[in-house]
């Protein structure tokens, strides 16, 4: 548009946007969007696959996963997650074992297309651990994870099924002992055991806890109890495992449980059959998988908050239809959640947690203008019920330990500040003393330079992978919706957050990150742009107009004029597991292209 305004263009721009996402709509409602194929959950999958008993067509399906991955392998040597990441430890151990594991499997030919790679595979290992002696490599995932067991012992039990670990059984000696026998104790008690894994990685703790005690039991009393915990815990798993098989739809701790109990004589048990089935139905036709089947849930309520108001009468009552068809009625049998959340996904392997519920009631405000206040309140209790003693919120549990998911997440925290904002005046909760803890929260953990850390999302060019102009973004945002009158301390959080955020931008006018360099983005400058609208909307804040004039500059730059939305890996899940996610740029765009129309008509006016 050579000549046009800024304003001419953002409002060109929006109306594309807004035409691509409402043609991504599904007919039954919202939308289901598309996670990137993931190199550590289709190296996953290959191994479980390969150690449970061989069914027709399953030879095939391998050839074709170890052919992706071939395909996938970085110049350094190494593999990351998606095909946009870079090289890290976990994804490398993963596929270097499946490789070993399939190259008995169905032989070596697959090399003669790519001679060499497991070659650089371990030169690229080497160089990272120092040696692939199992120390090396059990030392490098303590670097990696700390103390959270969630996916250091599953990926050195994956090792050990790779043959990466040395001959069997001693190999198994380098697998943590976890322990299993305590999910046969009632799971009300979880939160005192302190477990050594996050709350939603049960099945995991079960399977590979009993395959380290098959392959390598300990002995004594101890090993009697173990014994006994064996068939009660394996129940617990039949119990818990959701009617497609997939453990939380997640390909990863699906193919984790099955490949541990196939290694611990299991292979023809109900879970793992039903498991292997998941993993069957949810391969992709170019031999690869995503981390999890979808995100639709929570695809769907950014969509309608995105749009905010502009979208066919038709579509916004299918749509409300669905989002309310998503909300548990009943009490949960995975994790024993309450009624009145919401999960990320519209599969029967979802889970409530704190960010889906407060999203989806934020969009329903939107759609039905408050007339749908019994599920919000239902919702907003949910909320509630979840906070921490600390004020904070976690995502699905309240007060397993200190792990990852259960302790507060700044991001979660101010979402669900939004939510009971929106719902104050319809329901009959009264939410202003659990807000005012949650806020007080916020205060404490800001950071001196005024930022936050999100649970979800990440930056692999950041110091620690950290991604403060994502997390402060995100609670600037939604900071930004209170009455300062209610919350006191509020003006002198949300400055110093927008004061980070203005530091942060890049020469170019966009967003990375943070202060530690990387590419602008378009999620991460859309996220900023976000906040700084809403602060000098919503909040009255003083944003110099340069600033988010040359951040929309670089958004237009970033999309090509609302037309192109090349997804980042900024998807951070499941103890530093990246994705990208095909909404998400598109999404996160056309709210900032709908934002600033009105503060560019505003300045003109």
């Amino acid at each position: 548009m050579a000549g046009a305004s800024l304003e001419q263009r953002v409002e060109a721009a929006a109306a594309a946007a807004r035409s691509q996402l409402l043609a991504g709509r599904l007919a039954q409602g919202g939308w289901e969007g598309e996670l990137s194929s993931s190199a550590l959950a289709t190296a996953v999958a290959l191994l479980a696959l390969g150690v449970v008993p061989p069914a027709e067509g399953q030879r095939d399906l391998m050839a074709r996963g170890r052919a992706w991955l071939w395909r996938t392998q970085l110049a350094d040597g190494g593999w990351g997650d998606t095909d946009r990441s870079r090289a890290n430890i976990a994804t490398s151990l993963l596929v270097w074992s499946a490789l070993g594991l399939l190259e008995r499997v169905l032989g070596s030919e697959g090399e003669m297309a790519c001679p060499g790679a497991v070659e650089r595979l371990e030169r690229w290992i080497e160089g990272e651990t120092g040696g692939l002696a199992p120390a090396n490599l059990v030392a490098a995932l303590e670097r990696r994870y700390g103390k959270d067991k969630t996916f250091a012992v599953p990926i050195l039990m994956a090792c050990a099924v790779g043959g990466r670990l040395g001959a069997a059984p001693q190999c198994w000696r380098w697998v943590p002992a976890l322990p299993f026998e305590l999910a046969a104790l009632p799971r009300q008690w979880f939160a005192a055991l302190q477990l050594p894994v996050v709350s939603y990685a049960l099945p995991a703790l079960i399977a590979i806890g009993q395959v380290r005690h098959y392959q390598a039991p300990c002995w004594g009393p101890w090993a009697w109890l173990r014994g006994w915990a064996v068939g009660r815990t394996r129940r617990l798993l039949e119990e818990i495992q959701p009617e497609g098989g997939g453990f939380l739809e997640a390909t990863p701790l699906t193919g984790f449980v099955a490949m541990a109990l196939a290694s611990a004589g299991a292979g023809a048990s109900e879970v793992v059959q039903a498991a292997v089935g998941f993993l069957r139905e949810s391969a992709r036709e170019d031999g690869s998988w995503p981390i999890d089947t979808n995100l639709s849930t929570w695809g769907t309520t950014l969509a309608v908050k995105a749009l905010e108001g502009e979208m066919p009468e038709a579509a916004r009552v299918a749509v409300r239809v669905w989002l309310l068809g998503q909300q548990y009625r009943e009490k949960h049998p995975y994790c024993l959640s309450a009624p009145g959340g919401w999960a990320w996904t519209d599969l029967p392997g979802g889970v409530p947690d704190a960010d889906d519920t407060a999203g989806a009631l934020l969009a329903l405000r939107e759609l039905s203008g408050g007339a749908d206040a019994a599920a919000a309140e239902a919702g907003a209790r949910w909320l509630a019920g979840l906070q921490n003693r600390d004020g904070g919120m976690p995502t699905f549990c309240k007060g397993w330990g200190a792990l990852p998911f259960d302790r507060s997440a700044p991001d979660l925290t101010a979402h669900a500040l939004a939510a009971w904002q929106a719902w104050r005046g319809e329901i009959q909760w009264q939410a202003l003393p659990a807000m005012r803890r949650a806020v007080a929260w916020l205060g404490r953990t800001q950071h001196a330079e005024g930022s936050w850390l999100p649970l979800w999302f990440g930056n692999e060019h950041q110091a620690g992978e950290g991604n403060p102009v994502y997390g402060t973004a995100a609670v600037l945002k939604y900071l930004c919706r209170l009455p300062a009158a209610d919350f006191p301390a509020l003006g002198d959080i949300r400055a110093r957050a927008l004061d980070f955020l203005l530091k942060a931008q890049l020469a170019d006018g966009g967003w990375s990150g943070g202060m530690s360099g990387g590419p602008a983005s378009i999620e991460e400058t859309a996220a900023a742009l976000e906040a700084l609208l809403a602060a000098q909307e919503r909040a009255g804040l003083t944003v110099p107009r340069a600033a988010w004039t040359q951040g929309l500059e670089a958004l237009l730059a970033l999309t090509a004029e609302g037309t192109s939305f090349p997804a980042a890996p900024i998807g951070l899940y499941f103890a530093r597991l990246w994705y990208y996610e095909k909404l998400y740029p598109l999404i996160a765009a056309l709210a900032v292209f709908r934002h600033a129309l009105r503060c560019l008509a505003a300045a003109r006016s």
